[in-house]
C-alpha cells in the first residue's frame, strides 16, 4: 500500500451529545477528571465542554436550540456517544484522499471548530455507522 497523503496523529476527542451537561461533569469530577472549560460555537447551535483525560479529550455536547445538529440527534437517538474525533497533520490532504477513495464527507472543507481548531466530518454510511471528525490545529 502507498504511502498516505496525510498521518493520523492520535485520537483527539470523543464527543458525547447530552440534553443536560451537569450529570455528566459531575460524573467526571467524581472519576477526577479535569473540566478544561466551556465554548459555544455559535454557527454550529453548540456549548461544547471539554475534559482532560490524558491526551484524550472528552467534548460535552450541549445544543443552544432545536435546530441545532446535537438537539436533532437528541431527539432522534438518545444521549450519548455522538461521534470519534482524529487530529491529523494535514486535513485539507485526508478530505482529498478520503474522497478520491469514495468515502462520504460531510464537509468538503474545512471549518473552524472548538479550541480554534480546524475540523470536517465524515458520514457514517462511509464509517461504519459511525461519526468521524477530523481535526487539525489551525496554525494560521
Amino acid at each position: 500500500m502507498s504511502e498516505l497523503p496525510f498521518r493520523i496523529l492520535q485520537i483527539d476527542h470523543i464527543g458525547i451529545a447530552t440534553s443536560s451537561k451537569d450529570p455528566l461533569a459531575k460524573f467526571f469530577a467524581t472519576l477526577g477528571i479535569p473540566n478544561l472549560g466551556s465554548e459555544t460555537i455559535a454557527d454550529q447551535h453548540v456549548v461544547t465542554e471539554m475534559h482532560d483525560v490524558s491526551s484524550i479529550h472528552l467534548e460535552v455536547l450541549n445544543a443552544t436550540d432545536e435546530e441545532s445538529p446535537i438537539a436533532k440527534f437528541i431527539a432522534k437517538k438518545g444521549e450519548g456517544f455522538h461521534h470519534l474525533a482524529f487530529r491529523v497533520d494535514n486535513l485539507e490532504a485526508a478530505l482529498a484522499y478520503l474522497s478520491s477513495q469514495g468515502i462520504q464527507l460531510i464537509d468538503t472543507k474545512p471549518r473552524k471548530g472548538a479550541g480554534g481548531k480546524l475540523i470536517a466530518f465524515l458520514h457514517p454510511k462511509s464509517t461504519g455507522g459511525i461519526l468521524v471528525e477530523l481535526s487539525q490545529i489551525d496554525h494560521a
